[in-house]
């Protein structure tokens, strides 16, 4: 028998056709800086320095962890992409910086362009929500490393924002009030907890009243983008640090958003947990200090700043329907 690449799993022809199919799905993200569309060796995208004194690139690069195997077992891959950019436009927001464009990996088994595109579907809504175009990507169709229907799943994101604009840790000083923010939920942080205490290939069906929806839906709400918020706080007050609550929890996060020399105060009755962490922790018979720094226990960002104007940015997010809480303080 002659051997080929296609004999040894890996077909072109497929990746191909994938690409010529979500290249319209793409072009939906693309703002006027984008030079050229995807297909090339690079990608390109114009910036307008001149609106910037000291302009600065702003950039970071995640993923989404094992909760694709959630979406894998649900059958449900048009939500996971948008976990990816909301992570990831968070993850430059809380540095001040406005998103530019977006670059995804994705890594397979064998390509199945049908849940692929949905996957791509994610990823295009969240660049569209969050302003920043998809400029390019990588497909990789690995048999042998990738096992069934197993994927991985990564994004960078570059933004941009003025130098005197940043958000600098040195600002916060003792006496700082912390205000967090809902999350929606585990977001993208603590499934392998989650997986390991629940049976996920036959528990994600079951109903719970407290959440009025199934395990699986539950698990699958998007991360929450919080760039708007994030920019309109910033354009009002004089906000010291933010921290985006992801892997770590709430004093892992915090910690490196405040100088070393600091400590943070918590008040952990201060807000009620949303039902499934109580869920988690209690069929897993989880402690209570893994529960906090695995997940986000309900909390998914923290705005840090002087005590004068906490009040009034309070005030100002029950304005803005957000539900904010006063956790604790810097010492």
């Amino acid at each position: 028998m002659k051997a080929s690449y296609r004999s040894s799993g890996v077909n072109i022809s497929e990746a191909d056709r994938f690409v010529k199919k979500i290249k319209p799905l793409v072009k939906k993200t693309f703002s006027k800086n984008v030079v050229k569309g995807i297909g090339n060796f690079g990608a390109f995208f114009k910036i307008d320095f001149k609106k910037y004194e000291h302009p600065v690139l702003v950039s970071s690069v995640d993923g989404v962890g094992t909760k694709i195997k959630i979406a894998a077992e649900l059958n449900k891959y048009d939500t996971i992409g948008e976990d990816l950019v909301n992570h990831c436009v968070n993850d430059i927001a809380v540095c001040g910086a406005l998103p530019m464009y977006f670059l995804d990996y994705y890594a397979t088994g064998k390509l199945r362009s049908n849940s692929a595109i949905e996957i791509i579907k994610g990823l295009v809504r969240g660049c569209i929500k969050n302003k920043c175009s998809l400029i390019g990507g990588e497909t990789a169709e690995m048999p042998g490393l990738y096992m069934g229907n197993d994927f991985d799943l990564a994004g960078t994101i570059v933004g941009i924002a003025e130098k005197k604009s940043l958000l600098n840790s040195s600002d916060v000083k003792k006496g700082n009030i912390l205000v967090g923010l809902a999350s929606n939920g585990l977001h993208t942080n603590g499934y392998s907890l989650v997986r390991k205490i629940f049976d996920t290939k036959k528990k994600l069906n079951n109903h719970y009243s407290e959440i009025g929806k199934t395990l699986g839906e539950e698990l699958l709400k998007v991360h929450r983008s919080y760039l708007n918020i994030i920019q309109e706080s910033l354009s009002r007050f004089k906000i010291n640090s933010i921290s985006h609550i992801t892997g770590g929890g709430i004093i892992g996060n915090t910690k490196r958003v405040i100088p070393d020399k600091l400590k943070i105060s918590m008040d952990w009755s201060a807000w009620k947990r949303p039902f499934i962490f109580e869920l988690i922790k209690n069929k897993g018979k989880v402690e209570e200090t893994d529960m906090r720094r695995t997940f986000n226990l309900g909390i998914g960002l923290i705005f840090i700043m002087d005590k004068s104007s906490a009040d009034n940015f309070m005030q100002f997010l029950k304005i803005k329907r957000e539900k904010a809480f006063i956790l604790g303080s810097i010492k």
